[in-house]
């Protein structure tokens, strides 16, 4: 495996155009695939074969509407007031009456008949039902809803529209994530003492993870692939990234500071600690992989699209980063 490696390493150095050029294009074709037949995210979990999905198809099957999606309506009187006053009540009445005009509602349960309502008489809680799942709810049902129900605001009431028909539970990527790469940037500035590495390391991490993750966006259009699929191999795919390359540019340029040619130090690094990428990221993928052992479709897909851009980090660690080691060639030397 190390002697292997080692060729592997010198082999990408010497040819480092070819190589950089090789992968600039895999991530073109993926962006390409990505654009011409990406699907979009299903978030409509089940699990073959429990009881619990046995009793909700069969409830599909013979009632499509208590099979839907529910939602709630929360009305609070204001302070001194209570929803039973006949103002309130008359705008809670129609407000409901309103909800159940809306599309694809299937029904709504009035909160003086189901007597939800709380013990000090200022909050009522009224449910409806939809006659479809959440991925079949039109992209404005909850600004129908909330429109349903301003009248009842208007009446001076407060009114919160929610439940699980607009919990989609995705995950985004949002200032959060970009405040942890940029404490990843400062780690690794300190570490390696030099921006060029440490911009090295987070460029090939960056590299693997947009190549692993737009192929596995690009194959949503042939596969049910959740919206937290993508950003378990973001997180994972970033990790491992950063790490590996760690690992090799480490030992790099530790060989570089001792006087070792270039190329022989990309060799080496790559076969020495290259071997140790090779074995962590067989570790992570396998580990991954196992998910699919559960039979549940939205984990299985979860673990074998981590699994895949834990590979992909591997592979870019292993040949683009020698690469971009001839590019800088002895500029990575150590200051003393």
């Amino acid at each position: 495996m190390s002697t292997l490696l080692y060729r592997l390493g010198r082999a990408a150095y010497r040819h480092r155009a070819a190589f950089t050029a090789a992968w600039i294009a895999v991530l073109g074709a993926v962006i390409a695939l990505f654009i011409t037949v990406g699907g979009e995210f299903d978030d409509e979990f089940t699990i073959p074969g429990s009881e619990s999905q046995a009793a909700l198809n069969r409830l599909d099957e013979v009632s499509p509407a208590a099979a839907g999606v529910s939602a709630q309506l929360v009305f609070v009187a204001p302070d001194g007031s209570t929803v039973v006053d006949p103002q309130y009540a008359q705008a809670i009445g129609a407000a409901v009456a309103a909800a159940g005009q809306v599309e694809d509602v299937a029904a709504v349960q009035d909160p003086f008949t189901t007597q939800q309502i709380s013990p000090d008489g200022r909050a009522a809680l009224a449910s409806l039902t939809y006659s479809v799942g959440p991925m079949e709810l039109a992209g404005d049902a909850l600004e129908q809803l909330q429109a349903a129900v301003a009248p009842a605001e208007d009446a001076g009431l407060e009114v919160e529209v929610g439940g699980g028909a607009f919990n989609t539970g995705a995950v985004t990527v949002g200032p959060t994530e970009l405040v942890g790469v940029v404490v990843a940037v400062l780690v690794l500035v300190i570490t390696f003492g030099s921006l060029l590495a440490a911009g090295m390391n987070l460029l090939i991490a960056l590299v693997g993870v947009g190549i692993g993750l737009t192929a596995l966006l690009a194959l949503s259009g042939v596969i049910t692939l959740s919206s937290t699929a993508p950003t378990l191999a973001l997180m994972i795919g970033l990790a491992v990234g950063i790490d590996y390359t760690l690992f090799i540019l480490s030992r790099h340029r530790a060989q570089l500071a001792a006087g070792m040619d270039p190329e022989e130090s990309a060799g080496r690094a790559t076969g020495t600690a290259g071997s140790a990428v090779v074995f962590a990221g067989l570790t992570v993928i396998i580990a991954l992989s196992g998910l699919a052992v559960v039979n549940i479709p939205f984990l299985t897909v979860m673990g074998l699209g981590a699994a895949g851009t834990v590979l992909v980090a591997v592979l870019v660690a292993l040949t683009l980063l020698p690469a971009l080691l001839g590019f800088a060639g002895a500029r990575l030397v150590p200051q003393p």
